[in-house]
């Protein structure tokens, strides 16, 4: 294997499988080596220049001869190309192709993540000068033939820290039929008026597909002239929007919807916070100085109440699980990390983009038009069977059918929100869930319960809403939109594509039915779905190695000391501890549980002492010591402290470097734009949750040559 790198694409022959099924082989040839760099540490050894990849995957170093280090210094950080492929008996040699700076500078693991991740951070010279040729302001000429909305008193509500404003609501009371009910305004930014299909901006923002965010730093999708500019719902200037118009009935069923182009004015520009103080108390302080507008505030709560209802009826799937929030300084030191909380204006809005996102999906649906739906699919037998022995094991008295809906999971979190372990309970009825995807063939949203679904409200930072719109726009002229040539996926988006292709291949129904050939358009509409969706995974990825990496250089002020935490995961090589005050997640190897025997009871999610019955089960209480922090592998080690060890007996324990071991949870989402408004945490966390929580491999790998970890009896 010393002549196959990380990421290089293989022929193999399968010789065999191991005990749990898996397939074995071996390597037959090399077919293709990605042109990837390679990031790492320049160190100088014996007279021999090498650098250590920053990623363990690659699993050896890069030989480097003394004439192609070019500036790079002992110790920096580097990116390398290959020269010379590794050998069956001979090392890698590459050349230093750009030194990026020493390791504790501020920002160096954005700077590592974006290569590491291959996340395009610089646009195009072709783009930067379209760019320019922009306009400032909104134009007479841009007006025509547009709803003229200025004197509606639409307004944006968004974080503190916000810049970009993509969305902007207004509510009043309205008849609906013979009842009451509310008319509901959602603007969006008309991004698609200024970013025409194949255009040098539109090219970088297809490459791009998502804006990504990182603690202190975001690289858009989008130029800053468009996304903080002329895109960007700022108070109390004209701008360009799509807006969907609908009407609410008491029972929160949209009753009739219609979207159509429109000149806008923000009339205010408010923030969670303010919002949720001003419908907590409308004689208050903040409510005082927004007095004009807090009518309208209170027709939105309204609308919400009767959306959150219908929410209800129906059967969304809503968890209560923390997210974190990473608070840096200005040189990029984490000062804090706190639980992102979430008030009455954050679900105030969700429900309000949410609504717009299904009438997208619907008026694309109606229109026989292809475009991108975002789809979530139910769970797989495989993991919905765990789920089940889970629940059964710990006594959950609501369980799953064989064909379950989501308002089966809603009853199951309803059932267990006051439980001690609801927490992890919801976790893993999280991590039982299939990925959401684009994909251009409907089968709905499971997680929030939607025949049909879309994502509309966010162009600014989202490649799929961009399409959306401009498929809505076709619609509306009667015409049909042309997806421009876009590059075939490349290995990136080769395991998703497998895994949609089996799910396609499974709902065949008769053995002897094929799959239709599907036409040239449909394999557009494909490949634009199979792209978006593995570059959010990869902007996700990214995101969570740069919170990984900030929690490893916290906790590294933080050596020695003790904490008391929960565990919120077993394995058969140990459980992971989340940490009350720094909701920092580590491991807690089965090696240091005790001098027994530990079993691994996979439908309990437990560990189990063979002589002493000591069980560590998700939910645990335990205090523990951080033991040790690797910051180039993302891992955070803990070990026990047991009631009454004395504070000399507590060693800052390594392990040896070969032990197997894993890294902490990178924090969900955390760096993701205003926890994504136009979604439920369903769907911003389907995708985060099944990951796993090492950032350079996975769980299962860790647990080879564990010693102390036995598969229970059956």
């Amino acid at each position: 294997m010393r002549a196959v790198l990380h990421k290089d694409q293989v022929r193999v022959r399968i010789a065999r499988q191991d005990r749990k099924g898996r397939p074995e082989g071996r390597v037959l040839e090399i077919v293709e080596r990605p042109a990837h760099p390679i990031i790492g540490r320049l160190l100088h050894e014996s007279g021999i220049w090498i650098v250590a990849p920053e990623d363990k995957r690659y699993g050896q170093d890069v030989m480097i001869p003394k004439s192609a280090t070019g500036a790079g210094k002992p110790g920096q950080v580097v990116v390398v190309e290959l020269t010379e492929p590794p050998a069956l008996f001979g090392q890698p040699v590459g050349r230093v192709k750009e030194v990026l700076g020493e390791i504790d500078d501020p920002g160096m693991e954005i700077e590592i993540a974006v290569r590491k991740y291959s996340v395009p951070y610089e646009f195009s010279d072709a783009c930067i000068a379209q760019a320019r040729t922009l306009p400032d302001k909104v134009r007479p000429q841009d007006k025509k033939h547009r709803v003229d909305l200025t004197d509606i008193p639409l307004v944006t509500i968004d974080g503190e820290d916000a810049r970009d404003f993509d969305d902007a609501v207004y509510c009043e009371p309205a008849r609906v039929g013979r009842a009451k009910g509310w008319r509901l305004l959602v603007a969006i930014a008309d991004v698609s008026h200024y970013v025409e299909t194949g255009s040098a901006i539109d090219v970088d923002a297809y490459d791009r597909a998502t804006s990504v965010y990182f603690p202190r730093r975001v690289i858009p999708m989008l130029p800053e002239k468009l996304s903080n500019g002329l895109c960007s719902l700022n108070p109390e200037v004209e701008r360009l929007c799509m807006v969907c118009d609908m009407l609410v009935n008491a029972a929160g069923e949209v009753h009739a919807y219609q979207f159509y182009p429109a000149v806008m004015f923000s009339h205010a520009r408010f923030t969670y916070t303010e919002v949720a103080a001003i419908l907590a108390n409308t004689r208050g302080p903040e409510a005082m100085r927004r007095q004009e507008r807090v009518n309208d505030l209170l027709n939105l709560h309204d609308v919400y109440r009767a959306l959150l209802a219908a929410r209800t009826v129906r059967g969304a799937v809503d968890f209560e699980t923390t997210e974190t929030q990473i608070v840096c300084d200005e040189s990029g030191r984490i000062e804090k990390i706190i639980p992102r909380t979430r008030n009455e204006a954050h679900r105030l809005i969700e429900e309000a983009m949410l609504a717009a996102n299904v009438c997208s999906a619907d008026f694309i649906a109606q229109g026989k038009h292809p475009g991108l739906f975002r789809v979530h699919e139910g769970p797989t037998p495989e993991k919905k069977e765990i789920l089940r022995n889970y629940l059964k094991a710990i006594g959950v008295g609501v369980t799953l059918s064989d064909d379950p809906k989501p308002g089966e999971f809603q009853k199951i979190a309803q059932a267990t929100k006051e439980r001690p372990d609801a927490q992890q309970i919801h976790s893993m009825l999280l991590r039982s869930m299939q990925q959401a995807i684009y994909t251009p063939v409907n089968s709905g949203h499971f997680g929030l319960a939607y025949e049909a679904y879309t994502h509309f409200t966010s162009p600014i930072r989202r490649y799929p809403d961009l399409l959306v719109h401009r498929v809505i726009k076709a619609i509306l002229a009667k015409r049909r939109y042309q997806l421009p040539e876009l590059p075939t996926p490349g290995e990136a988006h080769a395991k998703l594509a497998k895994r949609l292709q089996k799910g396609l291949a499974g709902k065949v129904s008769e053995p002897d039915q094929k799959p239709r050939k599907l036409t040239s358009d449909q394999l557009a509409w494909q490949a634009a779905g199979l792209h978006c969706s593995a570059n959010e995974r990869r902007a996700d990825e990214a995101s969570r190695d740069v919170e990984a990496w900030l929690k490893c250089k916290y906790m590294r002020e933080h050596l020695g000391e003790e904490y008391s935490g929960v565990v919120t995961s077993a394995a058969s090589f140990g459980i992971f501890v989340t940490l009350d005050e720094l909701y920092v997640e580590g491991m807690v190897h089965i090696t240091e549980l005790g001098g027994e025997y530990f079993r691994f009871d996979e439908a309990r999610q437990e560990l189990r002492g063979e002589r002493s019955g000591m069980r560590y089960a998700i939910g645990t209480r335990v205090r523990v010591q951080v033991s040790r922090v690797d910051l180039d592998g993302r891992k955070i080690d803990f070990r026990l402290v047991h009631d009454g060890e004395p504070v000399s007996a507590r060693p800052s324990r390594e392990r040896d470097k070969g032990a197997p071991q894993t890294a902490p949870d990178a924090g969900g989402r955390g760096a993701a734009k205003r926890g994504d408004r136009s979604a439920s945490a369903t769907d911003r966390k389907a995708g985060a949750s099944s990951k796993g929580r090492n950032a350079g491999g996975n769980r299962e790998a860790a647990s080879k040559g564990n010693p102390k970890a036995r598969k229970p009896r059956r």
